[in-house]
């Protein structure tokens, strides 16, 4: 009988190593590269929340912009009830989807001319729209209040750069 050289059938380990999975280095690294993508992502769709929010603001200072004309038109002034602006309740209205409210609008009333103005004043009003408090549209701090005045002058506050960058 002829002996057989070969060694007894053993498991090679190199193969069960393979088979067992994933190292906890190769893990690590899946979790930082996981980490660094999500650090990224989610403060650019928090920034892009925060700008698609503020076209209700301007959407409703709009609208009542042009209801307060509308009013003028037929009564000769401004009004500052928001039943006379297609609104019920109270100031502040609260607008869209809740996250901005309009304030009770500034009115200024015509003032004849006079010795001391001859050309006297137009009728004026001014819309003031700001977040309402406790909702996430408070982190924008870049345009942290939208107005219209009646001459059509859109401003906003928040920023050095508000004006052009909060109604863009």
């Amino acid at each position: 009988m002829t002996r057989n050289s070969s060694p007894p059938c053993r498991r090679d380990s190199r193969a069960s190593r393979e088979s067992r999975g994933f190292t906890l280095l190769e893990l690590m690294i899946t979790l930082a590269i996981a980490a660094i993508l999500a650090s990224i992502a989610i403060p650019a769709y928090n920034s892009y929340i925060l700008k698609s929010h503020r076209t209700e603001a301007k959407t409703a200072l709009l609208d009542m912009a042009s209801m307060e004309e509308r009013f003028f038109s037929t009564q000769n002034s401004y009004s500052q009830l928001t039943t006379d602006l297609g609104y019920s309740g109270n100031w502040p209205v609260v607008v869209g989807n809740g996250y901005y409210e309009i304030q009770m609008p500034a009115v200024n009333p015509a003032t004849a001319p006079s010795g001391v103005n001859p050309a006297g004043t137009p009728a004026s009003f001014t819309l003031t729209a700001v977040p309402v408090p406790g909702n996430m549209q408070n982190e924008d701090t870049a345009c942290t209040q939208f107005n219209v005045l009646s001459n059509g002058t859109k401003t906003a506050a928040g920023s050095p750069t508000a004006n052009t960058d909060c109604w863009n």
